[in-house]
């Protein structure tokens, strides 16, 4: 068993991650400022309320429970509001990662599961993305994981610090035991604004761009389940307690759909029609962007489970049809 420090581990990945963390044996404790994140998230280790850009919090967090390893999920992550904000980004993002990164070095912590993104790779000119491909993020919060992973990179050179950056694509669904799910305020993920214009809490559906190079006009994106991505930071995790070296990988499950595809499969899972709009093309957002994944398949013996668009709605809307009480608790 491990003892892990989860940074953002009270948010919607990192919840999952320390669910799963706990069923492999291992113990997570949360770290997290609860600026995006919930309380009532934190139902498998002990939670520290504390901020990543804060070196006498992270410091204390260290010295509390001396964890055997790091994973690493506190950021911001808004494509769009990186283009008219990008200091925050690089401040939280970049700045933050730095300070669990100095923390780690002075408490002797040589293991870190980083929480990466596709986004470092901008808009690749082949449909289908492998490590290897170019990284040129078209936007800031792109740019801040790329440069994320370079300081990753650089500490393990200088200080030994092994870590594996789990470049991820598009989180969906929902722990399908209704134990955590998304719950962002305002909501930014496209299941979840799916599915609140079909079940009527928001009026439509925003289609942002419908001129894009596809098939049917409308971004393609790779959509993975969170409950995959986190089976996956535990597969990192243990990869690197068993010596493991440094590296990256795609996190995806090799497959695209589009955003009129994932409207088709709303409207048959939950028998509404979803209301939308057609808007322009957002600053930053790419056509395509699709894993490959034998990377992740071979280093870490991981493979995705659910992985038909329609299941992973299924789980989102169980979450969120979970009785109003349960919802309040859920947003605290």
């Amino acid at each position: 068993m491990a003892r892990v420090l989860v940074t953002g581990g009270a948010g919607y990945v990192g919840s999952h991650a320390c669910k799963a963390l706990a069923r492999a044996g291992h113990e997570p404790v949360v770290l997290d400022n609860l600026s995006q994140g919930h309380r009532a998230l934190v139902r498998w280790g002990p939670l520290v309320i504390g901020d990543i850009t804060d070196p006498v919090s992270v410091d204390a967090a260290f010295r509390a429970y001396r964890p055997d390893a790091v994973m690493h999920f506190a950021a911001i992550a808004s494509v769009g509001e990186s283009m008219v904000e990008p200091s925050i980004y690089y401040r939280i993002n970049i700045g933050g990662t730095m300070t669990i990164l100095d923390a780690m070095r002075d408490h002797h912590v040589d293991a870190l599961v980083f929480s990466s993104s596709c986004a470092v790779y901008g808009c690749p000119p082949t449909p289908l993305i492998v490590e290897e491909s170019a990284q040129e993020p078209v936007n800031p919060y792109g740019a801040s994981k790329k440069m994320v992973e370079r300081i990753i990179a650089d500490y393990g050179h200088a200080y030994g610090i092994r870590s594996l950056c789990l470049r991820y694509f598009n989180a969906g669904g929902a722990d399908p035991d209704c134990e955590a799910g998304e719950s962002h305020d305002p909501e930014t993920h496209v299941i979840p604004l799916l599915l609140m214009a079909a079940t009527g809490r928001i009026p439509r559906f925003d289609i942002y761009g419908t001129d894009y190079p596809t098939p049917d006009g409308s971004a393609i994106r790779d959509y993975v389940h969170v409950s995959d991505l986190a089976e996956a930071h535990v597969a990192a995790l243990d990869y690197l307690l068993q010596g493991g070296d440094s590296t990256a990988v795609n996190l995806g499950t090799g497959s695209g759909t589009s955003v009129l595809q994932l409207i088709d499969a709303v409207e048959t899972i939950t028998g509404r029609p979803v209301p939308r709009l057609a808007q322009p093309r957002r600053p930053g957002d790419p056509p395509v962007l699709v894993a490959a994944n034998e990377r992740a398949c071979s280093v870490l013996g991981w493979r995705p489970r659910i992985v038909e668009p329609a299941d992973m709605i299924a789980t989102a809307l169980a979450w969120m049809e979970r009785p109003l009480a349960e919802r309040r608790v859920a947003r605290r």
